[in-house]
């Protein structure tokens, strides 16, 4: 459920999008909060200016999650942001041990503003193969440990 503090943040999220826009980035933005609702990190989209595929807001605060907070502090956080994690994204976050994500717009309703955001072509996945040959590291690694 979305309450009132939580749209004070999101707002905040949306205006760090908005801000972006005068550094020549894309309009995207998020926040990490802490359960008390102070602010941890901010972070823009800068896909283009870093030419990195990969310098989304949320994959950004997702990274700085896992290296700074320990599980428990990542667990009681929540990411704040303009719209609605990619796939990508939302990796990262399962990832990064971070507690709840919340949203302005879907990622229907950005495609139906800029209808080249839903261009991305599925990229084809085939497999399992090699099970016996690929497992051997993978056990040694785990094994070992």
């Amino acid at each position: 459920m979305i309450t009132t503090a939580d749209e004070t943040l999101l707002r905040r999220a949306v205006a760090v999008a908005a801000a972006a826009i005068a550094e020549g980035d894309a309009p995207y933005g998020s926040l990490l909060a802490a359960a008390d609702g102070t602010v941890l990190a901010e972070a823009h989209n800068t896909v283009r200016r870093d030419e990195d595929i990969t310098a989304h807001p949320e994959l950004k605060l997702a990274r700085w999650a896992a290296r700074v907070l320990a599980p428990g502090a990542a667990a009681s956080t929540t990411l704040y942001t303009s719209c609605q994690p990619c796939g990508m994204c939302a990796g990262a976050l399962l990832r990064s041990g971070i507690g709840r994500v919340v949203y302005a717009l879907s990622t229907d309703q950005l495609v139906a503003l800029n209808p080249e955001s839903g261009a991305w072509k599925p990229v084809e996945h085939e497999g399992p193969a090699l099970f016996e040959e690929a497992r051997l590291p993978i056990e040694a690694y785990y094994q070992g440990s």
